[in-house]
């Protein structure tokens, strides 16, 4: 298995086994359809973004004016039903000319199976891309490319300014600081972490522990020595990252185990929590919220005993857009991939969805992306369950996630959370391949 993570994008910068009982929704793209011009080729574009569904209509909009013959329709599905709907349509005659695939070990399934097209030699600027980045949308026996990258996401701390200031409460550098600000907050009837981890949110999980306890764990250098097979999962310094977790429960939201994800963002952005521990993919639906929003980003500290001294930023390569090998419409949709992998594309990326686009070139303006930018340039570290063992099953991130759920649930310990996570992926995974 090849295993490059991204640090360094900045400066040049599974699928479910359940199918549907019923068939999947929607369609491929029509000639002269519904709505469309004499002539005009109509794609459907499917995403498991439903919170981004008025930004892509401006930003396919752009794409339209220059493109006259080409109509997009863009299609969004709930994020936890998006990898089943899109399997049964893909397989049948029912899916999109484009879809947006997951990274890394996520597209796995759809690229062996023959669902997707693969795009080398087919989108020209995709050779100017990070290879880092292109990895996330590799296939992992064959190594071709089979989707135009979208963003890269970091992991960092959002935080209300204004609750900040009324609180008294200044941006932690220690983590004892931390524990003070959500103590005080706690006691001034905030809630300091927004977090959720309800049956539709576990998927969250392994993010705010990465947050919170890639530094502790040691980062980049255990999952070097993880990938050689000289440490493993239940090494010591990884179970103490996951008891961070426990110990900062506390500090959650009352009765964690049932909070949604909405729900969270939701508490952020009215003001009802001081904080939030997500990606930098959050922004856009919490400012959408609440526009007047002030909201600073900063790098959790490190917990006593951490391997790694400063704070790090975690991040990863974040989807990306791939071909119906199935559909009648691939010259058109090339047409559509190539001008996603251009600057303009990448800074609509960055203005409409404020993301951190994964085309060179693109460059944001909103002082938080770059500011999110820079710590993750002067402290990139992988998001190790995501970046590495998503290739096989069960898959590390999706153990994690529910055994994070019963700690947090009082049903078991970050020990036994730690042991079920190697004695999962021992069964697939090889140190050294």
């Amino acid at each position: 298995m090849t295993r490059r993570w991204l640090a360094g994008v900045i400066g040049g910068l599974t699928l479910g086994a359940l199918a549907l009982t019923a068939c999947a929704p929607g369609g491929g793209g029509s000639t002269g359809g519904e709505g469309g011009k004499p002539g005009q080729v109509t794609l459907t574009v499917w995403s498991w973004r439903v919170e981004d569904a008025q930004a892509y209509k401006k930003i396919f909009g752009k794409f339209e004016a220059a493109h006259p013959n080409i109509k997009v329709d863009f299609k969004p599905f709930q994020a936890t039903e998006y990898n089943n709907i899109l399997g049964t349509g893909l397989s049948g005659g029912s899916g999109p000319d484009v879809a947006q695939i997951r990274s890394y070990g996520g597209p796995q399934a759809l690229i062996e199976a023959g669902r997707l097209v693969p795009l080398d030699g087919k989108v020209a600027a995709l050779s100017g891309f990070d290879a880092k980045l292109l990895q996330g949308s590799k296939g992992h026996k064959d190594g071709k490319v089979y989707g135009v990258p979208l963003a890269y996401q970091t992991l960092q701390v959002l935080y209300n300014k204004k609750l900040f200031a009324e609180k008294g409460v200044s941006v932690p550098t220690t983590w004892d600081e931390l524990i003070a600000a959500a103590k005080k907050l706690k006691d001034g009837g905030v809630t300091p972490f927004a977090v959720a981890a309800g049956p539709d949110a576990t998927w969250t999980l392994p993010m705010v522990h990465e947050i919170f306890g890639n530094a502790r764990y040691g980062g980049a250098a255990f999952r070097e020595a993880l990938l050689k097979g000289e440490k493993k999962f239940t090494d010591p310094d990884f179970v103490a990252s996951i008891k961070l977790l426990k110990d900062l429960q506390p500090y959650f939201p009352k009765d964690v185990v049932g909070v949604s994800v909405p729900e969270v963002q939701a508490l952020f952005a009215s003001g009802k929590a001081a904080m939030y521990p997500t990606g930098s993919f959050d922004l856009a639906p919490v400012l959408k919220a609440d526009p007047s929003l002030e909201i600073g980003v900063f790098q959790a500290p490190p917990a006593p005993g951490s391997a790694e001294a400063k704070p790090v930023t975690v991040g990863w390569a974040d989807g990306a857009f791939g071909i119906n090998a199935k559909s009648p419409r691939q010259k058109e949709a090339l047409e559509l991939l190539n001008w996603m992998a251009t600057p303009e594309f990448g800074n609509l990326v960055v203005s409409e969805l404020k993301q951190l686009s994964a085309v060179p070139g693109a460059t944001p303006a909103d002082p938080l992306l770059v500011e999110m930018s820079k710590n993750y340039a002067a402290g990139g570290v992988p998001y190790l369950l995501l970046v590495d063992f998503r290739y096989g099953q069960p898959n590390g991130d999706a153990v994690f996630r529910d055994e994070v759920q019963k700690m947090l649930s009082g049903q078991t310990d970050a020990a036994a959370v730690a042991a079920s996570v190697q004695k999962g992926v021992e069964q697939w995974f090889k140190p050294g391949s």
